[in-house]
């Protein structure tokens, strides 16, 4: 347990000198504090396992697991009182008349982000070794799952495209807060530096050495023996910024990067969002091995939310699972149907 908080530790120090109230400190110190220690408290698996385990028989635990995950789990209001074992198991867990019963569902578990949706949902279909039995019982928990939840994506997926929004945004505010932190310096940082290595160096000036100096000046006054004021004039080192100026070639060049790359992964979010087509091209590429028709059709009943999901579904699951998992999606989306309409007109 030591090791999961102890990085909690140094956030716990009292500081000698107060500059802020009580207020302030609930915020900055006490907040931090709490959301990193239950953080770390709930993602250490061995200490809380997993997020979910249930019990029945003649049924592979794990594919209750995720059933169970992702349709959520309820209690029986009438079996809240009693004395637990004895006339319950468990607070609200006991036998109820399906239909007759009030029940209270608890999804609670599920309210982050993504929520664990796509690693519950592929469960071991990403993996090409998988025996018949259990692949085709986790096969028909996501075709089932996806066909009963068809057209209620939408919110998950512009979560998403929000967030890689927010990404653009986060790296551009990033460069300009660390241009302000150097006095407008870092803007044009790496550009300066690779512009250093080409001029003759007589005539060149370092850009590393103008925004971190390994050796600086410092005046001093102080009085002298007869009342007047003296100026001494002092040599700093600082070794430190050898390592800075490196670090901040780095960053500018990182920054650089990935603030084209999020650009022009948001051009390609509004033209995924915006065209149809495109995502019919997508979701076609993605799953290379199943047949057109059946990609055509299932493309056709997905809004983008649906899309979305089921994209990012391919990018894990085994390529011919998932040909078998389209191939189901459209045949309970009326693909048969289709099929047995062409049939006559083909021939």
């Amino acid at each position: 347990m030591f090791d999961v908080f102890g990085s909690v530790k140094g956030l716990l120090k009292i500081d000698q000198v107060c500059i802020d109230n009580n207020v302030f400190r609930m915020h900055y110190k006490a907040t931090v504090i709490i959301l990193i220690a239950f953080s770390l408290l709930v993602t250490s698996r061995q200490y809380i396992g997993d997020p979910i385990d249930c019990i029945v028989d003649e049924i592979p635990l794990g594919v209750m697991d995720t059933y169970c995950w992702i349709y959520s789990t309820f209690t029986v209001p009438e079996r809240l009182t009693g004395i637990t074992g004895r006339d319950v198991v468990q607070p609200g867990v006991g036998s109820h008349v399906e239909g007759e019963d009030e029940v209270k569902y608890h999804k609670y578990y599920q309210w982050s982000g993504e929520g664990g949706r796509l690693k519950m949902l592929v469960m071991d279909l990403n993996s090409p070794i998988v025996n018949d039995e259990c692949k085709n019982d986790r096969k028909k928990i996501l075709v089932d799952y996806f066909i009963g939840n068809l057209n209620r994506h939408n919110f998950y997926a512009f979560r998403f495209f929000v967030c890689e929004a927010l990404n653009f945004v986060n790296v551009i505010g990033q460069i300009y807060f660390v241009d302000f932190f150097l006095d407008g310096e870092f803007s044009t940082y790496g550009s300066d530096v690779l512009k250093f290595t080409e001029l003759e160096p007589d005539e060149r000036i370092d850009p590393m050495a103008r925004v971190f100096p390994k050796v600086t000046k410092c005046t001093f006054h102080k009085y002298g023996p007869s009342g007047s004021v003296q100026t001494h004039d002092g040599l700093c080192v600082l070794p430190l910024n050898i390592v800075n100026e490196k670090i901040y070639v780095f960053l500018w060049f990182w920054f650089i990067i990935l603030s084209i790359m999020s650009g022009i992964s948001l051009i390609y979010r509004i033209a995924v969002v915006s065209g149809p087509k495109l995502r019919h091209l997508l979701l076609r590429a993605r799953s290379r091995l199943a047949e057109s028709e059946e990609v055509e059709l299932v493309a056709n009943k997905c809004n983008i939310g649906d899309w979305f999901l089921l994209y990012q579904l391919g990018k894990n699951i085994d390529p011919l699972i998932y040909k078998e998992v389209i191939s189901d999606l459209s045949r309970e989306m009326g693909g048969d149907e289709q099929s047995a309409h062409k049939r006559p007109f083909d021939a």
